[in-house]
């Protein structure tokens, strides 16, 4: 059984045909474009690897990437998104995990790509989206595929130091777009306004909701968000009814003045999610657009993105504790807590805190070629002994409140949400220890301020700890406060004493 994400781009070709359905950068693409695109990438990609193997895709941020992404997908493969701009060193670990069959990549980022590929086949995107598709080819690959097949790789922070490929069907996608799309209702007369990058896990919604809607997706320029009044410009003129951003994105316009004398006129939802957004900022979003629903959505990358939401009910205040509300349709969320000296799982009580866990359809296969990782949170439900049931551990906590909505109460182990992006400390941590002079360090966060901070014993100069991560790793993981100390305190067992330095930067 084929997926039916390729019944909406052939269907969507059908009925919307000359619409623009990804515009940016200067460029459109239609409906019987991405088709056509996505068949010819496809035809490139069936004829040089089996089926079920990763395809690394640098492409950048721009209106032909969803096809490449979809055409590897009709080949029977999975996509593995990379951004180019990311450092070498970070990109050969996720090269080394993904250990791709194939690579796309557009001219831009073609360079890099050769450095990276260790000798595999790279197509230029620009020479294969125009050649010549062979129907027949595709049609057996199409067939090929279950809605159980992976659908892409998306890498996240990994504890160990190496990002985890985190693997998720094409069921899944499909499952969270038909929960998602329930609540928000898109059809073709709706415009979504793009603000992640296309490798990361929030803009799957921005790039599949319009083949299984009619909607149109608008890429807008990285650097307008800097710019409240091109921002809001740019949203009037394509007419943005839809923006599905992260916390960070609706705060900063707000933090810059924006509103003062530009309002986006057209829109009429905003989904926002992966942190928690300031109550001051999001009121000013509210008072400017009364008439706009907002939604404040939660999930992580193992679940499909988000798994529940809450459509805020009036204006939030100073004090106002925002839920993270209910579980979308194809989702259910338990709450368990866990008896450290047995390790048995049980029930939350009513009002209790407990770890939130998820499951369902929407759940990713697991980690990619990471099955130890993958079982430490891939689990049985312990509360069914009846038949295998399999459960996410997201290691967030939160409790039901006396209103039946979900509350969020931070991490139970390291791994922390900044900028948008999971950040494990530990990597942090992991990292900082290859830089010659580093004996000893510990990476903590101050969520008030928003900052990394990295405290360390040794000889080097915090200068040149910051020059080595922002060479090597993803700018959201760079330490903002590196903190050099003559000796790490320590407990009488022997581990370093987080307390006392998570103290220093109250």
């Amino acid at each position: 059984m084929a997926s039916e994400i390729f019944d909406w781009i052939r269907r969507s070709a059908s009925v919307h045909g000359s619409r623009t359905v990804y515009s940016g950068n200067g460029e459109t693409v239609t409906f019987e474009e991405l088709d056509r695109y996505s068949a010819s990438v496809a035809t490139w990609v069936a004829k040089r690897s089996d089926i079920e193997r990763p395809v690394a895709v640098m492409t950048g941020r721009h209106p032909y990437t969803p096809a490449c992404y979809m055409g590897v997908a009709r080949a029977g493969c999975f996509y593995a998104p990379m951004d180019g701009d990311m450092p070498e060193a970070r990109l050969r670990q996720i090269m080394g995990v993904a250990e791709p069959a194939l690579m796309i990549a557009d001219r831009e980022h073609l360079a890099i790509a050769e450095a990276l590929s260790g000798g595999c086949e790279i197509a230029v995107m620009e020479d294969i989206l125009n050649a010549p598709a062979d129907a027949e080819l595709v049609c057996a690959r199409e067939a090929s595929v279950t809605e159980s097949s992976p659908l892409y790789m998306i890498f996240t922070s990994g504890s160990t130091g190496v990002p985890k490929g985190v693997l998720t069907s094409h069921r899944s996608l499909i499952c969270y777009l038909e929960g998602l799309n329930e609540v928000i209702e898109l059809d073709e007369k709706d415009v979504i306004g793009n603000q992640a990058p296309l490798d990361y896990i929030a803009a799957v919604r921005d790039m599949y909701l319009p083949v299984m809607t009619g909607a149109m997706t608008v890429m807008i320029p990285k650097n307008e968000f800097a710019m409240p009044d091109a921002l809001f410009n740019t949203l009037n003129e394509y007419k943005v009814t839809t923006l599905c951003w992260s916390a960070a994105g609706l705060e900063i316009p707000a933090k810059l003045g924006g509103f003062a004398d530009v309002r986006p006129e057209h829109l009429r939802v905003i989904v926002f999610s992966g942190s928690v957004i300031s109550n001051k900022y999001l009121r000013i979003w509210q008072d400017n657009l009364p008439d706009v629903t907002f939604i404040n959505q939660y999930g992580p990358t193992e679940a499909t993105a988000s798994c529940t939401y809450y459509t805020l009910k009036g204006k939030v205040s100073d004090d106002t504790v925002l839920p993270i509300g209910k579980p979308y349709k194809h989702y259910q969320i338990l709450l368990l807590t866990r008896d450290e000296e047995s390790g048995k799982y049980a029930a939350a009580a009513e009002g209790e805190t407990g770890e939130i866990c998820v499951k369902g359809p929407c759940l990713a296969i697991g980690y990619y070629r990471a099955q130890d990782q993958t079982d430490k949170v891939f689990i049985r439900n312990p509360l069914n002994s009846d038949y295998p049931e399999t459960i996410y551990l997201t290691g967030d906590l939160g409790h039901i409140g006396e209103d039946g909505e979900l509350y969020f109460h931070g991490r139970k182990d390291r791994q922390v949400k900044h900028m948008g992006h999971r950040v494990e400390l530990a990597e942090v941590e992991a990292y900082a220890l290859t830089v010659d002079g580093v004996t000893e360090c510990a990476s903590l966060y101050d969520k008030a301020h928003e900052l990394i901070y990295l405290f360390y014993a040794g000889d080097q100069t915090a200068k040149e700890i910051t020059m080595r991560f922002r060479a090597d790793m993803p700018a959201f993981m760079v330490p903002r406060r590196i903190v050099a100390l003559d000796e790490m305190p320590h407990l009488p067992n022997g581990k370093i004493a987080m307390k006392e330095l998570q103290d220093r930067i109250k």
